[in-house]
């Protein structure tokens, strides 16, 4: 299956959720959940299904992909790396998802969207610890810097998004290093830590069965 490239406010109006995939607009009056918060298509405004079971789960798994841009054989693999380690599988998931790279440059404030910020990675803007990096996928461990390249530090796309998502915060397992085009990676986040309101126990529940 190929990569979603069709009208991402679809994917919002869906989940019934922002999933902040365009950037600035999720912020702004032009986001589609303010004005149509119901999912698309002929019979969107019909009476919403009651979803119990296998329903909710595959629902919460969908929903969890579209966030962080993942598609089903990649985040199957996620899971199965979850289940391999210590911890309680449903957080190490979200903890992994939350390491990838691209979602790092994401939080840190060096994209307005973890599409733009996967782009971004996949062109070659930044680097970690000093090397160049451009796999979106990429893991980052407690200790890292994310740096932007030198080269593309005058990238009209990465300025634009510094001055875009100015007071937007930071989560704290990461610091924020704007006027040096950097960040680093303070510590692995916690599930306190993931401001995300995901139900990760309902897609521990999916894959078990």
């Amino acid at each position: 299956m190929a990569r979603y490239s069709g009208p991402v406010c679809r994917l919002c109006r869906r989940e019934g959720m922002k999933l902040f995939l365009k950037g600035e607009r999720c912020y702004g009056e032009k986001c589609a959940i303010e004005k149509r918060n119901f999912p698309p298509g002929q019979h969107g405004k019909r009476r919403a299904a009651k979803l119990a079971g296998y329903g909710l789960q595959l629902r919460e798994k969908q929903r969890v992909k579209r966030i962080y841009g993942v598609l089903e054989d990649q985040f199957r693999l996620y899971f199965e790396n979850a289940e391999r380690q210590r911890g309680i599988t449903g957080e190490v998931l979200l903890q992994l998802l939350e390491r990838r790279l691209d979602n790092v440059v994401y939080r840190l404030g060096l994209a307005t969207s973890r599409p733009q910020a996967r782009e971004l990675v996949r062109h070659g803007h930044f680097a970690v610890n000093g090397r160049k990096v451009n796999v979106p996928s990429y893991l980052v461990k407690a200790g890292d810097t994310v740096t932007v390249r030198e080269r593309s530090q005058k990238n009209v796309t990465i300025q634009h998004a510094l001055e875009e998502v100015k007071g937007r915060g930071v989560p704290e397992w990461l610091q924020a290093q704007p006027e040096r085009f950097e960040g680093r990676v303070v510590s692995l986040p916690t599930r306190a830590m993931i401001n995300l309101p995901i139900q990760e126990q309902l897609i521990v529940e999916l894959y078990s069965k």
